[in-house]
């Protein structure tokens, strides 16, 4: 599919269905302006209706992932320009947590230099992060007078520890990959010069499993979070009925046949052989 010309996000395609998605403002370690939110939320559009790309990773092009946002663009740019600042707010809003939160496509972070701030909310809303171990995570904004606003706070507080997301918050203490590891911010860690290799590696084990098992597993886990028992049984069961209904591999227990009956797969050596592409 041709994309759209976007100034402030790198569309990257692999031939094997891994789209990276690479924010573009290197010169400013990727901190996110006005311009730069409508940009990533046209990408968004585009890789989600792009029937090539199986999954997404979010980068950041040049020394940094993402900076947060853009002090003088974002914040004191738009404060005498109140339709601005709620269009560009609504924008910020829109792709780092409500489109990349609930996309259809697994979703990687691919963090490396910087991560502050306001993009912790992409980092969270993200299915997975793999990250540089040399990667520098921080809460600043007690530094500037604010507090981690938006729902970066909510974020923290739901990836975290409460102790951890206080100390970090309050403190505004920087730490690096291996730690956001420790924390819960990352699945793991991996030297820098080889965190795309590393994260390509990730994503293609992705495209092994069926792609409709994925997302409806980690729409399940993300609900199931906030349910009691009763309410999480009901909803698991009324998922995989749907699953079932919507995929004909799994109406068809292609899985379990390979299993049972013909005994071609095995649990915990992969996923078992697709019949469909």
């Amino acid at each position: 599919m041709s994309d759209k010309q976007l100034k402030n996000v790198a569309i990257e395609r692999e031939a094997d269905g891994i789209t990276f998605v690479m924010l573009n403002r290197p010169e400013k370690r990727n901190a996110m302006s006005p311009d730069l939110h409508y940009d990533m939320n046209a990408a968004l559009d585009m890789v989600a209706a792009d029937k090539d790309t199986k999954v997404v990773v979010l980068g950041g092009n040049g020394e940094a992932w993402c900076a947060g946002q853009d002090l003088r663009l974002y914040f004191r740019g738009t404060e005498n320009d109140p339709e601005e600042r709620q269009r560009s707010n609504e924008a910020s809003h829109a792709w780092r947590w409500e489109r990349l939160s609930t996309f259809a496509k697994p979703t990687i972070a691919m963090v490396h230099g910087y991560c502050f701030g306001g993009a912790f909310t992409q980092l969270c809303a993200c299915d997975f992060a793999i990250t540089a171990e040399d990667a520098t995570y921080g809460l600043s904004e007690v530094n500037w007078g604010i507090i981690p606003g938006g729902i970066v706070s909510w974020n923290v507080a739901q990836m975290m520890l409460p102790r951890h997301a206080l100390f970090y918050a309050v403190s505004g203490e920087t730490f690096d990959g291996k730690r956001a590891v420790e924390l819960g911010l990352a699945n793991f860690a991996v030297p820098r010069a080889k965190l795309r290799e590393e994260t390509t590696k990730f994503a293609r084990k992705l495209l092994k499993i069926n792609p409709a098992v994925v997302r409806y597993t980690k729409e399940a886990v993300r609900a199931v979070r906030d349910m009691n028992e009763d309410q999480a049984r009901d909803y698991l069961r009324s998922k995989q009925d749907s699953l079932a209904r919507n995929d004909k591999e799994i109406r068809e227990k292609v899985g379990m046949k390979q299993f049972l009956d013909d005994k071609t797969y095995r649990p915990g050596l992969g996923p078992y052989q697709r019949t469909e592409a």
